[in-house]
């Protein structure tokens, strides 16, 4: 039976391959409710969800592209420091909202700076990283 398409409750923690820490629903005290299918989480986190049933853990290891891909070159962007008001008092390592086209807010960080030239990296800042989930199914609608 798949819970594809169905409203699943999950706990979960998430580490990287070093066994850090970046994310823990039972840290929060609450499992996080989505749409098993419906792209509202990583495809691999789906993929694990769909054949689970209530009361299962299971333990997965994601590789970049089934998790927030890989890093994109095309998304390290290069600014005209004064082009961008603001960006002087910019500092590297800050993460700030640029806003794309179509004026959607698009998440960057700083990567580096000098008197002239400012660059920004657009990637997810999960992007290239193998991620580790132990995932437990609390409850399927």
């Amino acid at each position: 039976m798949s819970n594809l398409n169905k409203k699943c409750k999950v706990h979960y923690k998430g580490t990287f391959n070093d066994g850090t820490q970046f994310d823990s629903s039972y840290d929060r005290g609450e499992p996080i409710e989505f749409v098993c299918g419906a792209g509202m989480m990583i495809k691999g986190f789906d993929d694990a969800v769909k054949d689970m049933n209530v009361g299962d853990i299971v333990n997965v290891h994601l590789m970049p592209k089934d998790a927030y891909g890989e890093s994109d070159p095309n998304n390290i962007m290069t600014f005209d420091v004064n082009m961008l008001p603001g960006a002087d008092r910019l500092e590297v390592g800050q993460e700030v909202y640029l806003s794309s086209p179509s004026g959607r807010p698009v998440p960057v960080k700083v990567i580096s700076k000098d008197r002239t030239t400012i660059v920004f990296d657009a990637n997810h800042k999960m992007a290239g990283k193998e991620l580790n989930f132990q995932i437990e199914l609390v409850s399927v609608e």
